[in-house]
């Protein structure tokens, strides 16, 4: 297993308070009060024993709820399993159903975890690339998709919005993915992380729960950790065809006997009274991208690719000698300010520097002009 690239940049100066950390997707502020209070009154009230292993009956019943609320979907709670963190989600949705020698099919660049978890499991990763223009988009061809599919392809892997491109799935697209994955009995495996972080009062991003009835191949991840300002209280949640939670529940119980308890009741409460909160940090993040995108466009070197959603923001700059891997240990070393290296999210992106846009009040003080060459 390859080391992480990102996680090889925030280990240099993790702990370095003078230090602008913009490398990991995670937001400035802490975890909201209710929602911690939430946590604490159930430690006071004993909810420490061992539970359901798929998840509280309580709080998948509030992420049907939540899903109702946001995108007009009606889900069976039964369909839900709590897990521990995104990241565990999107390793059981994989163990689900890849065999060894299966080929997935990824947007690139993308996440380096979501990637990892298919080698881990035996299986093959099959990159299709994000098309970037100079003015500043950036499309998924879905003919480029479709043409890498092998009678080998078990799964199409949507990440959108998407990290660390920021782009976004036309609903269109969605569509058009879903017909063809029906046909040839493909699974999608949809990270719907980012959904809320869209901007220009166009959120939420659709949902492919929106367009799939509860029979198609569909395996839908999230997480708690963006929305609420939870990343270190590791608890996400997995959505699966009808009549999987025996599995679900199975593989639950294997790789983590569940969620901490007294965790859960804190994320019943994030879902029921957070929706104020999450418009915050939407707002937050939109002006965090507005400067950040209005300062790099003016440097010449410089192509920016304006996200459409997320909190990330992915750019290029011309004419570098060296690594992504060089930039952002110079641009650590001259100007205190971390960032991910754009070769930590494939090879197709070696010559591209991301960083993470969390939303930060010290964007402000970043002197981007400072580490970016003119």
């Amino acid at each position: 297993m390859p080391d992480n690239r990102i996680v090889a940049i925030a280990d240099l100066a993790r702990h370095d308070s003078s230090v602008i950390r913009l490398w990991i997707g995670e937001g400035d502020l802490p975890t909201p009060a209710f929602i911690k209070r939430a946590a604490s009154h159930a430690l006071e009230s004993d909810e420490t024993r061992y539970s359901y292993s798929q998840g509280l009956p309580e709080l998948r019943r509030a992420l049907a709820d939540y899903h109702h609320r946001h995108w007009a979907v009606d889900i069976d709670p039964a369909r839900f399993c709590v897990t521990v963190g995104g990241m565990n989600a999107v390793m059981m949705a994989m163990q689900a159903v890849l065999d060894p020698g299966d080929e997935v099919i990824m947007p690139s660049p993308a996440w380096p975890n979501s990637k990892q978890v298919i080698e881990v499991l035996g299986g093959v990763n099959v990159p299709v690339a994000f098309d970037f223009h100079d003015d500043g988009a950036i499309e998924l061809a879905l003919e480029k998709v479709f043409a890498a599919v092998t009678e080998r392809t078990k799964v199409i892997f949507i990440n959108s919005p998407s990290n660390p491109t920021g782009w976004r799935m036309p609903p269109e697209d969605m569509i058009r993915l879903r017909d063809f994955a029906r046909e040839r009995g493909i699974w999608i495996l949809a990270d719907e992380v980012y959904n809320h972080f869209v901007y220009d009062d166009t959120g939420p991003a659709p949902s492919f729960l929106s367009i799939c009835p509860p029979e198609d191949r569909l395996l839908v991840t999230n997480t708690f950790s963006k929305n609420w300002c939870m990343t270190g209280w590791r608890v996400g949640w997995l959505v699966f065809p009808a009549g999987l939670d025996q599995l679900f529940a199975r593989l639950c119980q294997y790789n983590t006997t569940g969620v901490a308890t007294f965790l859960q009741h804190a994320c019943i409460t994030a879902l029921d009274e957070g929706d104020d909160f999450i418009r915050e940090m939407v707002s937050r993040c939109q002006a965090s991208r507005d400067i950040l995108v209005a300062g790099l466009a003016e440097l010449d070197n410089v192509t920016v690719f304006t996200p459409q959603g997320t909190f990330y923001l992915f750019f290029r700059i011309h004419g570098l000698t060296g690594s992504s891997l060089d930039m952002a240990r110079r641009v650590l070393d001259e100007a205190r300010v971390g960032v991910a290296p754009g070769s930590a999210f494939g090879r197709r992106a070696m010559t591209t520097c991301a960083s993470a846009l969390p939303s930060s009040r010290s964007w402000h003080a970043i002197p981007w002009s400072g580490w970016c060459p003119s």
